[in-house]
Order: C-alpha cells, then structure tokens, then sequence
C-alpha cells in the first residue's frame, strides 16, 4: 500500500521501521474549550486509518497528546474566573466523549503534557548543551540558524521566515526562534500554574511538549506523524528541528499525514462568522455515524465544504446500506428455511473442539464464486491500500450494491454468497467505524445473528432426530459461556 508524505509532496510505499508494527503519533488537542467538527474531521480521518492498518495486520500503537498547559487555557480560566487545571480537566473530559460519540476509539493512549515535565525538561536541556538553544530573561529559545534545515516540512528557507513572524521580544537572537521554556516570575504571572526548572520558575513552549513525549514513547524515531495541515508550520518544522538536532538522528518520521481544512460553506470556520460548530452543537441534530460517513466521502488530504445538504445525504447513504443488508439478511433466513444442510453438518462430527463455530460462519468473501462481489471487494481494498481513499472505497460499496441488487431480486445469489457479503459488510464496518448493521443483527463478531443461525440449525438437526450432534453444538455454546435452553 502507498501512503502520500507531506515531506516528499508524493505517494510512497508503505515501510515500517519494525516488521509488521507502526508507532502512530497525532497531534490531540488544547483543551481550553469544546471540540469543533473540524478536530472531528481529523480525528476520524486518523482512527479510520489506523483501523485500515490493523485490518491488513499491523500491530499499531496510536499515541495522541493533550496539551493541558497553554496561554489559551490560562486565558480562558482567567476570563471564566476557574482555575486553569480544572479548566483543562473538565475539556479534556468532554474531549473523550465527542470522540467517543463518533466511535473515535483506537487512541491507545492519551498523553498530558503536565504528566510530561520530566521529559520536557531533560530535552530542553540537552537542546542547550549541544548548543541549539539559549537562556535569555525571558526563557529557553530553539535558536532556529543553527538547525540548517528549519521548514523543510513546509518547503520555507530560513531567510523567507522574517516576514511570517512577527516578534517583539528583543532579548532573542532572532524573531524566528521559538520558546522552549516561558519564564513566569512576577506578580503578572500570579495564579498561573508555574513549573521549577534549572532556568527559572515557568512552564514550557508549545512545540517541546509533542517531541518529549513522542521521545519518551516511541524513541528519536517513528513511523507516522499526523495532524491538521495548518499545523505544518511552524509546529511540526519546530518538531523536526527539535528532535533531530537532540538525537542528531533523521527523518524524525518516516510519512508525515496532514488533514485538509473543513470550511463551513465555502468559508473558513471561525466565531467571528458565526459558522463556528462544536461536535456537541452537531450531535444534537445528527448521528455520530453520519459525521463519520460525511468525512470519509472526502479524502483525508482534500478540504471538505460542511452544508446540511451533505449531512443529509450521509443519512440517506448509511439507510441505503442498511437496507440492503436487511434484505440479504431476509434471503438468508429464506435459504435456512428451505436448505437441507444435513450433509454439511454431518461434517461436523470430524472437527476439533471449538472449530464448529467457526465452521459455520467460514463463508470468506475472498473465495466468493459470486463475480460481482469479487469485483466489489478488490475495488474496495485496492482504493484503501492508495492511500486510504476513502470516497473510492465508498463508491465501491454502492457501485457493489447497485450491480448485485437485480441478481438479490431475483435469487440468483446462494446461500453461501449471500453469507459471504455479510462478511465483507462486517469487516467494511470495523474499518470505516460505523455498524451497518441494526443493533439487533451482530455477524462476524457481532453474536446475535450468528447464535441465531445456529439455533435454527440446532432446531432441523433435533427434528431430523441427530441429537447427538445436537447436543456437541450445545455443549461447546456453554464451554464459551452461553446458555442454551431447549
């Protein structure tokens, strides 16, 4: 599979640092106020992507900041009257269950940077003594000359810098240096939380706190770095130059991955317009799965235009596949009824304990006799391995349904495709993040169905008298702990 990395502007093979095992790393968020649907958009682009990677057998650890210290969050307290940690806490909180209400769930770790003072320290310190970075009345700074490859990420030299940024703290070498550690000594700083450090009493920059605690985690270097693509400069270049000159290792990452932007129709979202939307604002009126569904209809790298109209179109496609996948469940039901699978079952008796379950619901859709699936399936997976396109994959599925629906109308597709669709549907919604499937209907992980089905061939093995088959069925249901009652 091919991934796009923002470093090298094209497309490149997908290779691990380790066999099989991908270290993940994404920007989280400033917990100082609700979540927007434009961190929606990111983090559901990137919980999309590691479920496509685990899918195609990766062992990937997903590591996600929370930047709970910040001139936003100390700002915020001080006009809401709180204090800043509980400010933070209380975001952070709400953060978790947006993300948790758009089955945003493969983070494996959330990582505060206040937890991280240790890691943040020691960095800053052995940044000035390898001599990246000085001490001045006001702080620690990265000094940025001295890394000769600063913004190579956001393909800016050094000389083009001056007039991005705008400075007026005189005590720097240069505008363009950026601050490790904040100086807060001072009755001005008064209430602010504050950290002791070997330079002053104070809190660290921005950009030192992704780097200590990837370091810590992951070492001087990783797989995959993600985040929103106004985040390239200056804070993942400041990364870059941060890591590499304390490790005097590089790339830091081998693919960096960036989000396009969410406008709010056909402009930028801001509270200034009044176009500003929080996941909990959207949620009021639409379901966590069709966000899901509206984002993933757009490629992660391209700008999505949020309107209602889109919104509603995503209900309507998640009601088309839910329908569809009712009526493959009524064929289904139609083949159990009428299908002798005596001799099937029969086979039964020769397996090993715990391989009758399995046996059953064995139908693989990547040895499918039916042509239209098989086609279906290889459009699907070959758009997610070009680098996780999703809107081709999602074509691929109505393009499927549209194709295999006269053949469904007309019985044409046997039981054991019919099977094998379901299994495909269960695996496309592992991987997109959105069930399908009712509440009541589980296959592939997804019990109810399944027991349901095995039941009714409990029901025609006891009828046809085999109780002794009957009975192995039962016994190993209540060896993994369900109860059977006949």
């Amino acid at each position: 599979m091919e991934i796009y990395s923002t470093m090298s502007r094209e497309k490149e093979e997908l290779n691990t640092l380790f066999e099989d095992k991908i270290k993940l790393f994404v920007c989280g968020p400033t917990v100082y106020d609700d979540a927007h649907i434009g961190h929606g958009r990111t983090y559901i682009s990137f919980d999309t992507i590691k479920r496509y990677l685990e899918f195609k057998g990766y062992s990937v650890f997903y590591l996600q900041n929370i930047t709970d210290i910040d001139d936003k969050i100390i700002n915020r307290a001080k006009e809401s009257g709180v204090d800043s940690k509980l400010l933070a806490k209380k975001f952070e909180k709400r953060f978790i269950e947006d993300m948790d209400a758009l089955n945003v769930k493969s983070v494996n770790y959330f990582a505060r940077a206040t937890d991280h003072m240790e890691e943040i320290l020691n960095q800053i310190q052995r940044l000035i003594d390898k001599g990246f970075a000085y001490l001045t009345e006001t702080g620690v700074y990265f000094e940025v000359a001295k890394f000769k490859d600063y913004g190579k990420l956001a393909n800016r030299k050094i000389e083009e810098l001056e007039t991005h940024r705008i400075d007026i703290d005189s005590s720097k070498k240069s505008p363009n240096d950026f601050a490790l550690w904040k100086n807060r000594e001072g009755s001005e700083y008064s209430g602010e939380p504050i950290w002791d450090s070997p330079w002053g009493k104070g809190r660290p920059g921005w950009h030192i706190e992704d780097t200590a605690i990837t370091e810590k985690y992951f070492g001087p270097q990783y797989d995959i770095h993600g985040g929103g693509l106004d985040l390239i400069f200056p804070h993942h270049d400041s990364e870059i130059a941060q890591m590499e000159a304390v490790s005097g290792r590089e790339p830091l990452v081998q693919y960096w991955m960036h989000t396009g932007f969410l406008n709010v129709s056909g402009e930028k979202m801001s509270k200034s317009l009044g176009n500003f939307i929080t996941i909990r604002d959207l949620l009021k009126n639409y379901s966590g799965e069709t966000f899901r569904l509206f984002v993933l209809a757009t490629h992660y790298r391209s700008p999505i235009d949020f309107s209602e109209v889109s919104l509603h179109q995503a209900e309507k496609n998640i009601a088309k596949i839910k329908n569809y996948l009712q009526t493959i469940d009524e064929k289904i039901n139609e083949e159990f009824e009428k299908a002798n699978v005596s001799d099937d079952i029969a086979k039964l008796e020769d397996l090993e304990e715990n391989e009758v379950l399995e046996e059953l619901i064995s139908f693989d859709y990547y040895e499918s006799s039916y042509d239209v699936l098989n086609e279906g399936v290889e459009e699907f997976f070959k758009s997610m391995d070009d680098d996780f396109s999703t809107p081709k994959a999602i074509a691929a599925i109505f393009s499927f349904i549209r194709q295999s629906n006269k053949d469904l109308n007309e019985d044409k597709i046997i039981i054991d495709d019919l099977l094998a669709i379901k299994h495909w549907f269960a695996d496309i919604s592992q991987i997109l993040g959105i069930n399908f499937f009712d509440d009541n209907d589980k296959t592939s992980g997804d019990e109810e169905g399944l027991l349901s089905i095995i039941a009714d061939v409990r029901q025609k093995l006891r009828a046809e008298k085999q109780y002794d088959l009957s009975d192995e069925i039962r016994d190993k249901l209540v060896s993994l702990g369900i109860e059977v009652s006949d």
